[in-house]
């Protein structure tokens, strides 16, 4: 018998009745979640040549906040979908690095729900209706969103990933973010190719999960990850696990040694990064503060991860001023902008390909 079980269930049962950071999502009726998708949600860009040739001479891993502010800034952006954890009021610190993101100059637009204005999606909504709000979005805006899971949200983002994989169904319906309800489709047109095709298959240029495991294991809505939450599906094409010492919530043994490693399915490019021990597994996303120093803001715009497998890295540089979670996230901004380029130059090559079969 295990001995440790009954406790675990225990602390379960306290984190579930602690609070619970989630949404009572209320959705537009069909008339004004017609109109709002219209005017909000961007379903055809027009680039002009020149921006468009400006962007297809980016270099996707050395983006200057230069090529952000002149060229980017002037072009869409693939959605954000920020899963936050599960205990009020966790939800606020991924809130606060959406504040971040906008503030390094990506496009609140492409973050927040046009819908509701929320920033995030609780790690309580169904991987289900993620996955089909996923296919949504990529359906009318023609770049494919990128997920940030954090703590609970860390594990969902995995789900989410399993079952654009076809790993746990066989088909998923299209959810509307506007209406908050499933529609009859399981498939969705492909704006780059024009041709239909089925949200099971879709695949996503990055995720990451930060602090993802741990006791959230044993409450019920993570028991299906119990063997499966390391394993990364090419569903994704890069993916990154962050975790942290001393972690009793988010670390597997405390948060040392390889059970905290997310290893590839298939094709799926995947790295480890360890954060230091003293970071705070609540506060990781909290990290607008950072936006209050320009010295702050060029090293992370000028950073670049080791090309390693599993990274540990340290901060070897003062700053004056609070440079709290600065590792996580430049790690993550970098991934972010390295795919809103590349996905931008894959959107204007289909649609000049397209162009050229007319």
């Amino acid at each position: 018998m295990n001995r440790l079980a009954p406790p675990a269930i225990l602390l379960g049962s306290a984190l579930l009745v602690s609070g619970c950071a989630t949404y009572v999502r209320h959705g537009l009726d069909a008339a004004q979640a017609r109109q709002v998708e219209l005017s909000a949600v961007r379903r055809e860009y027009v680039l002009c040549k020149e921006t468009e040739q400006k962007i297809l001479a980016l270099d996707p891993e050395h983006v200057t906040e230069k090529d952000i502010r002149g060229v980017l800034s002037q072009a869409p952006a693939p959605r954000i979908i920020n899963i936050h954890g599960g205990v009020y009021p966790v939800h606020c610190r991924m809130i606060a690095f959406s504040e971040f993101l906008m503030g390094m100059g990506y496009p609140g637009a492409s973050i927040a729900n046009p819908g509701d204005g929320t920033y995030t999606f609780s790690c309580y909504e169904s991987s289900e209706k993620i996955a089909g709000v996923i296919a949504w979005y990529y359906e009318r805006e023609g770049l494919r969103p990128m997920i940030v899971g954090h703590s609970q949200g860390g594990m969902q983002t995995v789900k989410v990933l399993r079952k654009l994989a076809g790993l746990s169904a066989r088909r998923l319906h299209v959810w509307n973010p506007l209406t908050w309800k499933e529609e009859e489709a399981c498939d969705i047109l492909d704006p780059l190719t024009g041709q239909r095709r089925p949200v099971v298959g879709l695949q996503l240029p990055y995720a990451t999960s930060m602090g993802g495991g741990g006791l959230t294991r044993v409450l019920p809505n993570q028991w299906d990850m119990c063997g499966c939450l390391r394993d990364i599906p090419d569903s994704v094409e890069e993916f990154t696990g962050f975790f942290k010492g001393k972690d009793l919530y988010g670390g597997d043994f405390l948060g040392y040694g390889p059970a905290n490693y997310f290893h590839s399915m298939g094709k799926a490019v995947v790295r480890n990064v360890r954060l230091p021990a003293w970071y705070k597994h609540g506060g990781v996303p909290d990290d607008v503060h950072l936006l209050k120093s320009q010295q702050i803001i060029d090293w992370i715009n000028n950073y670049r991860p080791p090309d390693v497998p599993y990274d540990e890295p340290h901060l070897e540089v003062k700053f004056d001023t609070d440079s709290r979670n600065i590792l996580w996230a430049e790690d993550v901004w970098y991934s972010i902008k390295k795919h809103w380029v590349i996905e931008l130059q894959r959107m204007i090559r289909a649609k000049r390909s397209q162009d050229h079969g007319n």
